[in-house]
């Protein structure tokens, strides 16, 4: 019979496709992990892995069997913290996965208060795209994600936590950076800078870009919410951006300036999400409930969801 750890060493191979860098992730030499591999290929009598001079591939019946692997994994790491649940289970390293349009500015907010209420716990924060994240929770890499909702998901739970207004950006010298309040239908005809593709924000700004006659710009996507602000800045553009993230880096900013736009004004729902079969169920509810009081005290531009 296969062994877990040998799934663990065919994990590794099918998320790096490379056998130092595997070998490197799990802990052990790459003559060991390589040898590994071949006897669970000796053991289910089919090839897994396809080795050359130019890299490592899974080969079709491989990568099945990875992608099974992974849930195994992930139900053996539930049924061990089930096992665990009568001790603290806020005690110990929590594997968040978080947006990049979010995680910077959240995490601070929350975490002094966190810190205070469970000493112990621990949050190892990884940021990423939304297919990414939602992946790697399926697959049992990350135990929760903080997250924009809704999600057409099944087999998770989803706690709301906040709704977080979204104000557009515009350089000081723009006309529309003198009105307290942008009107929506002042948006139509500019151009507007958002997140390339992959992220929740860049379809939520689109939406509105619609339903507003703006242009959605195609040539200049950023990466990242400060290279947006960087390029309104140098006139590109106006962006659509997260109050969160207006109150860290644009709030002192003098070359841009953040308005609220007109009702009805856009925003996002932020929540909490985890697997219907995690053992720790009631710690992540507990957890949810602690944030939203943190924010509460700690972020009056969102509105708390309980």
């Amino acid at each position: 019979m296969p062994t877990l750890q040998q799934f663990r060493y065919l994990v590794a191979v099918a998320d790096t496709l490379h056998f130092r860098r595997a070998a490197e992730s799990v802990h052990v030499t790459q003559p060991t992990l390589s040898a590994q591999l071949r006897e669970l290929e000796g053991k289910l009598g089919v090839q897994l892995v396809e080795r050359s001079r130019s890299g490592v591939t899974l080969t079709p019946i491989g990568s099945e069997v990875a992608a099974r692997a992974r849930r195994v994994l992930r139900d053996v790491a539930d049924i061990t913290a089930l096992a665990r649940s009568g001790d603290d289970p806020l005690a110990g390293t929590v594997r968040v996965g978080v947006v990049g349009s979010l995680g910077s500015y959240f995490l601070p907010l929350v975490i002094p208060t966190l810190h205070e209420a469970y000493p112990k716990l621990k949050f190892y924060v990884r940021e990423g795209i939304a297919a990414d994240l939602l992946a790697r929770l399926r697959d049992g890499a990350l135990d929760v994600l903080f997250f924009p909702l809704p999600l057409a998901e099944t087999g998770l739970v989803m706690a709301p936590l906040f709704h977080e207004p979204l104000l557009v950006v515009v350089p000081t010298e723009h006309p529309l950076a003198s009105s307290a309040i942008v009107d929506r239908a002042a948006l139509a005809g500019e151009t507007v800078m958002t997140l390339e593709a992959g992220h929740r924000l860049h379809d939520t700004v689109a939406d509105l870009v619609a339903e507003t006659g703006a242009e959605l710009s195609l040539d200049y996507e950023g990466t990242s919410l400060d290279t947006l602000r960087q390029m309104v800045a140098t006139g590109l553009g106006l962006s659509i951006l997260p109050a969160l993230y207006i109150r860290s880096e644009v709030a002192r900013e003098s070359l841009v300036t953040a308005r609220p736009l007109s009702e009805p004004m856009p925003g996002r729902d932020i929540g909490m999400v985890w697997r219907e079969t995690a053992a720790q169920c009631g710690a992540y509810e507990e957890l949810a409930r602690s944030i939203r009081s943190a924010l509460r005290q700690e972020a009056p531009e969102v509105r708390v969801i309980d």
